[in-house]
C-alpha cells in the first residue's frame, strides 16, 4: 500500500507543486507543548473566500494551542498589522488576556508594527534608548 500512495504522491501535480525541495522536514524544530489554556497561541489567516455583503474577504483565525478552541474573525486580505492587532485586542485580549507565546508565520514587519499597535491598547509605553549602556552593574 506504501508504494501505491508514494506512487500517486509522485503523478499528483498539485503534491509535486507544494513539495518543500528546499529544506528536509528532519530540520524542522517541533514547538514546545502547551501546558494551560490561554497561554500559548497560533495565529493565521484563511485568505481567498468569497466577499460577505460587509465586504470581508478573509479570515483570521486565532488557536489556544492547549485546547484548540479556535476563534474565526473576518477580515480584509488588505488589512494591515495595525488593523489585525485592534481585532486580536478587541475580540481576543478581552475574552482571554496576553498569551505567554504566539505563534504566526507573517514577515518582521509585520509582526512589528502588530506588536507596537498591541502593546499600545494594552497602555504599555515603549521606550527606545538611544544608546546602550556599555555594562549592566
Amino acid at each position: 500500500m506504501e508504494k501505491d500512495v508514494q506512487d500517486i504522491l509522485r503523478r499528483c501535480g498539485t503534491c509535486q507543486a507544494t513539495k518543500n525541495h528546499t529544506l528536509p522536514h528532519c530540520f524542522y524544530t517541533p514547538l514546545p507543548v502547551p501546558t494551560l489554556p490561554r497561554v500559548d497561541v497560533s495565529m493565521d489567516f484563511i485568505l481567498g473566500s468569497p466577499r460577505t455583503q460587509r465586504g470581508k474577504d478573509s479570515i483570521f483565525v486565532v488557536v489556544d494551542r492547549f485546547s484548540m478552541m479556535a476563534h474565526f474573525m473576518p477580515c480584509n486580505k488588505t488589512n494591515d498589522a495595525i488593523h489585525i492587532a485592534e481585532l486580536y485586542f478587541k475580540e481576543i485580549t478581552r475574552l482571554h488576556s496576553i498569551p505567554k507565546s504566539i505563534v504566526f508565520d507573517r514577515g518582521a514587519m509585520f509582526l512589528s508594527h502588530f506588536w507596537i499597535t498591541l502593546w499600545k491598547k494594552l497602555g504599555t509605553k515603549l521606550i527606545k534608548l538611544r544608546h546602550s549602556p556599555k555594562s549592566f552593574d
